[in-house]
């Protein structure tokens, strides 16, 4: 059955400057990935119709293998909307030959002016079922602390 996860937080910094952090490559290859991770673009187009290529790298893959190689994860993804100062849309798959990673995830990336800055919505819909709730959650949550850390 398909899987829905979101995660929100109230960041202190204008909209405009949070979504430039949505869009920005130097940006993404700082925040978004996880603790313990770090992200490489091998390309990056975002524009609708738009695409990108991105390598995540574990610093410690022994307790938390890979999907795409013992000590990686690789995304292929399209920009399927981008709305200035209001949302970004992907479509992201992983490269991965393990069946529960398979299929088409979107994410939806929304923010929203707020009372002491901009509130970021994020929503995954048909989350792969080999990526667990509580993982899901988890990394969610430090990306919007990063997030936070990088703008604010």
């Amino acid at each position: 059955m398909p899987r829905t996860d979101r995660c929100s937080r109230l960041i202190a910094a204008p909209v405009a400057q949070v979504f430039n952090a949505l869009i920005d490559r130097h940006a993404l290859e700082t925040w978004p990935a996880p603790h313990g991770m770090t992200a490489m673009f091998e390309r990056f187009d975002p524009t609708p119709g738009g695409s990108y290529r991105l390598i995540l790298t574990y610093a410690d893959p022994t307790s938390s293998p890979g999907k795409s190689s013992a000590d990686s994860d690789i995304v292929e993804a399209r920009y399927v909307d981008v709305v200035h100062n209001d949302r970004v849309v992907q479509e992201v798959d992983f490269v991965s030959d393990d069946e529960a990673f398979a299929g088409t995830m979107t994410m939806t990336w929304a923010v929203h002016a707020a009372d002491g800055g901009t509130t970021v919505d994020f929503v995954a819909d048909d989350v792969p079922a080999g990526i667990s709730a509580e993982d899901h959650a988890a990394g969610l949550t430090s990306s919007l602390e990063n997030l936070a850390r990088y703008v604010e």
